[in-house]
């Protein structure tokens, strides 16, 4: 897709990802770009950076009737989405001893937020023949987030809805892109105390090939959806993770085991 002339919607769009998402939109020629975050302050001021071309919504993506009204207020003013990025995701440390709402929580953000997007909007790019999901998973969703279960399945999830997205209305004019990251410095990865000790960082799983500013990640995305490109690595080397899973189950997890246990703080 070419992201000049079309109406764009981001969640998370106030900080991160989603942000350097909306400016490289704009940047692009994008005739709209809607802001949604939950942090309507935020929201606004990213949206005010593109004159009439933005707007701010407040958006809680757990929510259903917050992406209802969030698409058809886009409706409303341009009368179509052409592209709806998905990308508000949170993070739960821990295992199956994490209590149900934040488990409910989780899901309702990290996967439920997919399905309600597509919900809202296929109807309407299906009727026009055209149309473009792009959902923000993670490397995670590819192979596993050590430490956190719920981000780990969630993800798995994300990753799984959107090739299902992609299988059945990819011949029916709807590109379907899936943006697994590895480290990206945003907030959920502490990027406003980036200048912490580099063997700290490289120590983390996502942090082993090295964390990327969001605006390069955003330009990754330009570039794949340019070539209707359906998964989208901003680290290469996850492709290469994923093959040797897929390869030889055994052997990955004893290796991530090895990861996991160089992770753990030493004892005494």
């Amino acid at each position: 897709m070419d992201v000049r002339d079309r109406v764009v919607i981001v969640t998370g769009g106030a900080s991160g990802i989603g942000r350097a998402l909306c400016r490289a939109f704009a940047g692009a020629g994008a005739s709209a770009v809607f802001v949604a975050d939950i942090d309507a302050e935020g929201a606004e001021a990213v949206a005010a950076e593109f004159g009439d071309r933005g707007r701010a919504v407040r958006t809680d993506v757990s929510e259903e009737s917050d992406i209802k009204g969030l698409v058809a207020s886009a409706e409303e003013d341009f009368g179509r989405v052409d592209l709806f990025c998905s990308n508000a995701g949170i993070i739960v440390p821990g295992g199956p001893e994490v209590d149900d709402l934040s488990w409910d929580r989780i899901w309702r953000v990290n996967v439920l937020a997919h399905i309600h997007a597509a919900r809202a909007v296929l109807p309407g790019m299906l009727a026009r023949g055209e149309g473009y999901l792009l959902n923000t998973a993670s490397a995670a969703g590819l192979l596993t987030q050590i430490g956190s279960a719920p981000y780990s399945v969630t993800k798995h999830a994300a990753v799984s809805f959107a090739e299902w997205l992609s299988i059945t209305y990819g011949d029916r004019g709807i590109g379907v892109s899936c943006l697994c990251p590895q480290g990206v410095w945003t907030n959920m990865t502490g990027g406003g105390h980036r200048r912490r000790d580099a063997s700290e960082v490289a120590r983390t799983t996502a942090g082993r090939d090295g964390f990327l500013e969001a605006e390069e990640v955003a330009d990754i995305v330009l570039e794949a959806l340019g070539e209707n490109r359906f998964l989208i690595l901003p680290h290469p080397e996850v492709a290469t993770y994923e093959q040797r899973r897929a390869g030889d189950r055994e052997r990955w997890l004893k290796g991530m085991r090895r990861i996991q246990a160089s992770l753990q703080p030493p004892s005494g």
